[in-house]
């Protein structure tokens, strides 16, 4: 069961269960082999984790979005915080708990390529819902979950949209085994595509699509430069091609595809037009250095799908 499109003109009401992270991001020429030191060129502390990616890249597309999960009671939990509230994120049922925030250690190289480690913080104590948490979710439009919270609040979080009628759109990421209950109240599932083929052990994205098919209703799998493919039961596979760019940073490229995703589709948006749209903001984002400070305005995505001359998707 999904809830209805948003009535013309009312901005999608999206809530993302998520993390929030410090980015500690060091870019280099070529990231160092196993044993290896390398310099780098620069460092920068940047507002990130997945669930606040999403959350700033929603709002920045022109929903109204809340974020419920944690920071910690240091000084990374106040700019979290604020970097939410200054992209105009509610962040009311954002605990603050004691400890330390959560962090990603990121290398970037010069092809904008990534490596990253998370450390979960204040995220690994988010472990279930409370009633204003739970009050939110029956509310929203579309909720938005990822893996870098404990399964446990994700999975009950999925449960909680499903009984209100909420949509759910799943990020598989970082890539785990899912519980087939997880699949079950997850309405549109967006692996990458070596999240796809970590799900189902096979190598092509399309074979890889159609086989979670089996679990879920609706799969996007995102395939970085070369677009995305969506998978729906009872339709023929449609591919959508990526506007071509020079990536600089494609740390956050996933959660700011995935953020306007939600916004297109709650909004109403046939897929083949919210995928397009989607892969625009995740064009923009990537042609900029950081997380959640990547995330382009809704201005910005309009402008860059009028200047692509709105490509068409293609069956697959």
């Amino acid at each position: 069961m999904t809830s209805s499109p948003t009535a013309p003109g009312d901005p999608a009401g999206i809530v993302v269960l998520g993390s929030t992270n410090m980015d500690l991001v060091a870019y280099v020429a070529k990231a160092p082999a196993r044993g290896e030191t390398v310099t780098g060129r620069e460092f920068r502390t940047v507002p990130g984790g997945k669930g606040a990616n999403q959350a700033v890249a929603a709002a920045r597309a022109g929903a109204e979005v809340s974020m419920i999960g944690a920071v910690g009671a240091d000084d990374f939990g106040a700019r979290l915080r604020a970097a939410l509230d200054h992209s105009s994120v509610d962040t009311d049922l954002l605990r603050t708990v004691e400890g330390a925030s959560g962090t990603a250690h990121i290398v970037v190289d010069d092809e904008g390529g990534n490596a990253i480690v998370v450390v979960p913080g204040a995220n690994g104590t988010v472990t279930s819902l409370d009633h204003g948490d739970e009050a939110l979710i029956a509310t929203a439009d579309a909720l938005l979950l990822q893996l870098e919270l404990p399964l446990s609040v994700v999975v009950e979080g999925a449960r909680y949209a499903r009984e209100h009628g909420v949509r759910t759109v799943l990020t598989p990421a970082p890539a785990r085994h899912l519980p087939s209950e997880l699949l079950t109240f997850t309405d549109l599932l967006v692996p990458n595509e070596h999240e796809a083929a970590a799900l189902t052990d096979l190598s092509d994205p399309r074979a890889a699509g159609l086989a979670l098919l089996d679990a879920v209703p609706e799969v996007v799998v995102t395939l970085g430069a070369a677009g995305c493919l969506y998978l729906a039961r009872g339709r023929e596979p449609v591919a959508v091609p990526a506007p071509r760019v020079k990536a600089v940073d494609t740390t956050a490229a996933g959660d700011a595809f995935v953020g306007a995703l939600a916004v297109a589709v709650t909004e109403g948006r046939p897929m083949p037009e919210a995928l397009a749209w989607a892969s625009a903001a995740a064009a923009l984002s990537v042609q900029r250095p950081g997380a959640s400070t990547s995330m382009p305005y809704r201005t910005e995505i309009e402008a860059a799908l009028g200047s692509a001359g709105n490509r068409e998707a293609d069956p697959v």
